[in-house]
């Protein structure tokens, strides 16, 4: 497989940035902090995915450092490949939430499903740990991890079909034991009960929620108590109108000297009653029948009188005579006679007397009344003239002028009954405000409740997520201890295979890899040593013709060089069957004189004829090839 190009939508410090790459040797340079490493690590996340580590570690990994600077909304990019004569254009989305992997058959025009077997293929059986311990150098990276152990001991063992290889598994076998105990050691014990005891908490909570108390009424109760004040404020309002309206008709009955509709009606019926009466003395004085019947009457009782006294007279001298010729009683009938008529004419006489004296009382009463009548129409008059100029502006009597002051005492009368109304209402309005406040208090000791009821509640949810968190957190413990027993089943059956498998691959470890690293070391330590021995754990002895030399106590350049032959051998191994991937070096010959560098590009460029791509700060290593007359793809970032 070959790099072709790529293309970082986001990472690290690079946005919309593209990479294009050509057969063979390619150098790119940079200087320190360009971000070789960044695109190193892009290629390997392309190829191998992005995870994002969890807890305390996820604040340090991998995925964290390469965040996107500018945008972290756009995290990936795309890379296109070429493998057995097919271009495969791979697209990755980083990001956590919207995960995404996607490869394209550019020669084919489809997508292709990227299954385990496919990608097996496509990334020349390597696993992320081969690929990281083999053709990706780092800077000072020479050294493989630990991991390469068991990467190399699976190709192995899985190379061994013929039965005539063994393998010395003793420290494979303690270091997996070591690995057993530490996977005993991880195990929570406890993480199930705490798991069900959380749980149980959970649904005590979760019924507590769902009690009718903390049913959310907080906002009902609020818009009841808008409403209410709403209410009253309307009202209050309405009452100050009303208050105005009762002011401004206070202030006309006031002005016209009325309390209320009775005071009204008593004014109007007085003056309707003055009004009459003035026109009943004005009709009496405007009679001529009374003087002259006052001037009968007075001469009737001078006559009566005159008739009484002379009648009164003539029975006096009449009696006087009589008494002087009476001799006796004893007189005979004459006498008697005399006697009879001086009894009937003194009740004459009274009678004329009485009819004088009442005739004599008619006319004075009918002379008085005159009198009486004349000064009664003047004063009836004059109050007449003050209501009537006062109420209508003009002083004259008529009927008209009557007609119109009842008409102005009934609009007083009806303003009367409006303010009375008025003041019912003022009263209504009055009881029906102190029952909105009622509302309003009642609704605020509502509101409180419920602001405290949820209030409560809000605890309880957050001591819920949190039991909830707890829970997810312990899913994962539990989930890491299922993973923690299937790695423990794992290294159980892996110890009992390579118990079983002990006998037939023993020391083949040192066959394959020893002859090949050894074929590579001659040529690039320049003949200083011919050949190399490589045990199990990767623990590395130099041979020369009278000594078998441990790789520590060589030169750290010639050691550096020993493991680049062993990666490129494990390489190798790991790769047959398919495809070489691109050997990648990031600023790997840092430590490299010009001698050992010189020689180690010399035989990179005549040992491996696919793809190499060179990160480097330097530029002696472009220098070297031109001199050498290398061909190399320059790049420059």
């Amino acid at each position: 497989m070959k790099l072709l190009d790529l293309h970082i939508d986001g990472f690290g410090k690079f946005h919309n940035r593209d990479v294009s790459f050509s057969d063979g040797l390619n150098i790119i340079y940079g200087k320190n902090e360009a971000g070789k490493s960044t695109i190193h690590s892009f290629v390997r996340c392309m190829l191998f995915g992005l995870e994002r580590g969890r807890g305390r570690a996820s604040k340090n990994d991998t995925y964290s450092h390469y965040e996107p600077w500018d945008n972290k909304a756009v995290y990936g990019g795309r890379m296109r490949v070429e493998q057995e004569g097919f271009v495969y254009r791979i697209e990755r989305n980083f990001q956590k939430n919207s995960k995404s992997l996607a490869i394209i058959n550019e020669t084919l025009g489809k997508q292709v499903e990227p299954s385990k077997a496919f990608l097996d293929q496509l990334l020349c059986g390597l696993s992320e740990t081969t690929y990281a311990n083999t053709i990706s150098i780092g800077q000072l990276k020479s050294v493989t991890d630990s991991g390469m152990v068991s990467e190399l001991r699976n190709f192995i063992a899985n190379m061994n079909t013929t039965g005539n290889m063994s393998l010395n598994v003793t420290r494979a076998t303690s270091h997996l034991r070591n690995r057993r105990k530490d996977f005993d050691r991880l195990l929570n014990p406890d993480a199930a009960k705490n798991y069900t005891a959380l749980l149980g908490e959970i649904r005590s909570l979760e019924q507590d929620i769902a009690a009718p108390e903390y049913e959310n009424l907080l906002l009902p109760y609020q818009n009841k108590r808008a409403e209410a004040q709403n209410q009253i404020a309307q009202k209050q309002e309405e009452r100050g109108r009303l208050l105005q309206k009762i002011a401004a008709g206070r202030q006309a009955l006031d002005a016209a000297q009325f309390t209320d509709e009775d005071s009204v009606a008593k004014y109007r019926d007085d003056t309707k009653n003055t009004y009459d009466f003035y026109q009943a003395a004005k009709s009496a004085c405007q009679k001529k029948s009374r003087p002259v019947l006052a001037a009968m009457s007075l001469a009737w009782s001078l006559l009566l009188g005159a008739v009484a006294i002379a009648m009164a007279v003539q029975q006096y001298r009449h009696a006087s005579a009589m008494a002087r010729f009476l001799p006796s009683p004893q007189s005979g009938p004459g006498v008697a006679a005399a006697l009879s008529q001086a009894d009937y004419t003194l009740p004459l006489v009274i009678l004329c007397g009485i009819l004088s004296l009442l005739f004599a009382a008619v006319g004075a009463l009918l002379i008085f009344a005159g009198k009486r009548g004349r000064k009664d129409l003047a004063y009836t008059g004059k109050l007449l003239q003050e209501v009537f100029s006062r109420h209508l502006g003009d002083g004259a009597i008529t009927d008209n002028a009557l007609e119109a002051f009842l008409g102005r005492m009934e609009e007083y009368i009806r303003l009367s009954q409006v303010m009375a109304r008025s003041h019912a209402s003022l009263d209504k309005q009055a009881k029906e405000i102190d029952a909105l406040k009622e509302q309003v208090a009642a609704h605020d000791e509502a509101i409180s409740r419920q602001q405290k009821s949820q209030w409560e509640l809000e605890k309880k949810l957050d001591r819920l997520a949190q039991y909830k968190d707890q829970v997810e957190a312990l899913k994962q413990v539990l989930e890491e201890n299922d993973r923690i027993r299937e790695e423990i089943a794992a290294i159980d059956l892996a110890l009992d295979t390579m118990t079983e498998l002990s006998s037939s691959i023993r020391g083949s470890f040192g066959l394959y890899l020893n002859k090949t690293a050894s074929d590579m070391i001659g040529e690039i330590t320049g003949g200083v040593y011919d050949s190399l021995s490589v045990d199990e754990n990767l623990n590395l002895f130099m041979n020369t013709r009278t000594k078998l030399v441990p790789v520590g106590q060589i030169s750290s350049g010639a050691m550096d060089q020993v493991y680049l032959a062993l990666r490129l051998a494990a390489a190798k191994l790991v790769q047959s069957g398919h495809d070489q991937m691109p050997l990648i070096f990031d600023d790997s010959f840092v430590q490299y004189d010009d001698d050992r560098l010189r020689a180690t590009l010399k035989w990179l460029s005549q040992s491996y004829s696919d793809q190499i791509i060179l990160f480097t700060c330097h530029q002696r290593e472009a220098q070297m090839m031109t001199a050498n007359q290398i061909p190399y793809h320059m790049i420059t970032i």
